[in-house]
């Protein structure tokens, strides 16, 4: 969890006529857990889906909600102007195709202000950013830019000088030599092009995602800003900078438009957004009977705006809350208004006292029997790639249980078999030495409607003398200590095993699974050079 060093004096100067108790108070209300005071110093870890409690700005903001001192939604006042403008040019649409902006203007920039303005960054590129991959941030010196502004590409060669040096050198050397470089560098792969924003004389901006140009360095006698931001996709970009500008313009700066054409980009708008939301799922969920009126003032507390429409509360939010996502999100932001401190708990009507399932008893059972046959217990995700789950394993997938939105680009199916995952364990794990034997308990899923879930057990035997007689005997011995039941097995085929030592998995005359002896080419794509064996059964249907 990220953490943000703040003073209470400061806080206090923020926020209004509030005591330095009230504070301490009031930081855990708003999901804040203090880490450790010292003094007038408090340090403060937050949420990674609240980046603007990453400065005092931002919690400043939250307090003064809670406290009652200001309340309702934070509107951004942007001037619309004309004076700034970025072009962005078709070769970076392969690269880091995204940009947008905004100038704040007439602000105190003082050593505290800065280092706040710098832990914000920061945040903000390990959070949302992921590491600069999605995002990232360039604050600048408005008074040395001559617009408009160019983002393009150049080469490795061009040279310009970085923030915190004096020397000009090539970005290939700032790739090298430079810690940030070394840290960021590998985001822009070994293309020849990368990203530069050139102003208006061709004089290097920003190298994004990795560093700034020194000449438009943030000092204490700055008095004007420009932002950038930079990314692979437009929202993620403007969420970022949403949250760049509330901050900035609660720290006293006015904000202004920048226009950005080319290539799909467009001028940020940071329009609040509006969700619905019942009373009754409120009361109900919290536990709570309030009426409307006190909802709306309980979201106006959390620095929302809401509106009674008949049975429904109309709720807008602003650009920068980008983590509200639907109505139960807008239960936990009445409650944080409403004040947990004030929720009473009651004891459940349920007279049921809790026992352990008997199935995770026999599962727990069944691992500790494997255990003792020499076996290492597996832990795989449920949600896996096409590359492990079919590809690799020369599966020719029937129905695809795919994932809509998946945070990640690979992890993206649900998996309908266990055995693949552990051929992928033993592919990272071939600088160890051999024999290498695991098995893994866990939920697959089976395409239907509704999507059946089923708990399979599969084992894996990977040395020299792996053989079917080996593996059938381990299966063999799991089940009848784990489950006191006796399998039988039937040669047949399977595209994971080798024809003529593979055979179905037989029991009370109903076929649960399949065992054999890995396939030489299956083998051969995971680069692994030593004789495999396996099995995987399922215990929902016949066992458990």
């Amino acid at each position: 969890m990220p953490v943000v060093e703040l003073s209470y004096t400061r806080l206090q100067k923020l926020v209004g006529k509030v005591t330095k108790k009230q504070i301490s108070d009031s930081l855990p209300f708003l999901g804040l857990d203090i880490e450790s005071e010292n003094k007038d110093l408090v340090r403060i870890e937050y949420s990674p889906n609240r980046p603007d409690y990453s400065t005092d700005f931002g919690i400043a903001l939250g307090l003064q909600g809670l406290l009652g001192i200001k309340t309702g939604i934070i509107k951004l006042n942007i001037k619309k102007s004309n004076k700034y403008l970025i072009s962005v040019k078709s070769g970076i649409s392969k690269i880091r195709p995204f940009v947008t902006g905004i100038v704040a203007k007439n602000g105190v920039v003082d050593d505290k202000t800065i280092k706040q303005l710098i832990t914000m960054q920061e945040d903000l590129h390990f959070g949302i950013g992921r590491k600069r991959k999605k995002s990232s941030i360039g604050i600048h010196d408005l008074d040395k830019i001559q617009f408009p502004l160019v983002y393009t590409t150049t080469d490795r060669n061009h040279k310009f000088i970085p923030l915190n040096s004096e020397k000009e050198i090539t970005i290939s050397e700032i790739l090298s030599t430079t810690e940030v470089g070394k840290d960021y560098g590998f985001l822009l792969g070994q293309s020849s092009q990368v990203p530069i924003i050139f102003d208006k004389h061709q004089n290097t901006v920003s190298f994004p995602p990795i560093i700034n140009a020194a000449i438009t360095t943030v000092t204490t006698k700055t008095q004007n800003l420009f932002v950038e931001v930079t990314g692979l996709n437009k929202d993620d970009a403007e969420d970022m900078l949403s949250v760049v500008a509330t901050i900035l313009q609660t720290a006293g700066f006015t904000l202004e438009s920048v226009n950005i054409s080319g290539m799909k980009n467009s001028s940020p708008k940071l329009e609040s957004k509006k969700i619905s939301v019942t009373s009754s799922l409120i009361n109900q969920t919290l536990g709570l009977c309030i009426s409307p009126s006190k909802i709306i003032s309980s979201l106006k507390k959390s620095r929302l705006d809401a509106i009674s429409k008949g049975t429904n509360i109309i709720c807008t939010i602003p650009s920068y809350r980008f983590d509200i996502f639907g109505p139960m999100d807008l239960v936990e932001e009445v409650a944080l208004g409403y004040g947990i401190h004030n929720l009473e708990p009651t004891l459940s009507p349920s007279q049921t006292i809790g026992n352990t399932n008997p199935v995770s008893i026999q599962l727990k059972s069944l691992d500790q029997t494997m255990i003792g046959l020499g076996y290492l217990e597996a832990l795989n995700s449920s949600l896996t790639s096409k590359r492990v789950l079919y590809d690799m394993t020369n599966r020719i997938p029937s129905k695809i249980i795919s994932i809509l939105d998946s945070k990640s680009q690979e992890h993206t199916i649900l998996r309908d078999s266990i055995l693949p995952g552990l051929l992928e364990n033993l592919s990272r794990n071939i600088h160890e030495s051999y024999p290498q034997k695991m098995f893994e308990t866990g939920t697959i899923f089976q395409y239907g409607d509704p999507i059946s879930e089923k708990i399979n057990f599969s084992g894996i035997s990977a040395h020299k003398d792996a053989n079917f007689t080996e593996i059938k005997s381990i299966l063999q011995s799991a089940l009848k200590i784990g489950f006191r039941i006796k399998i039988e097995t039937k040669t047949a085929t399977n595209p994971i095993f080798e024809d003529g030592h593979c055979a179905t998995v037989i029991l009370n005359g109903k076929t649960i699974g399949v065992i054999g002896k890995i396939n030489s080419k299956i083998i051969e794509n995971y680069k692994i050079r030593i004789p495999i064996t396996a099995f995987e059964v399922s215990l929902s249907d016949s066992i458990l």
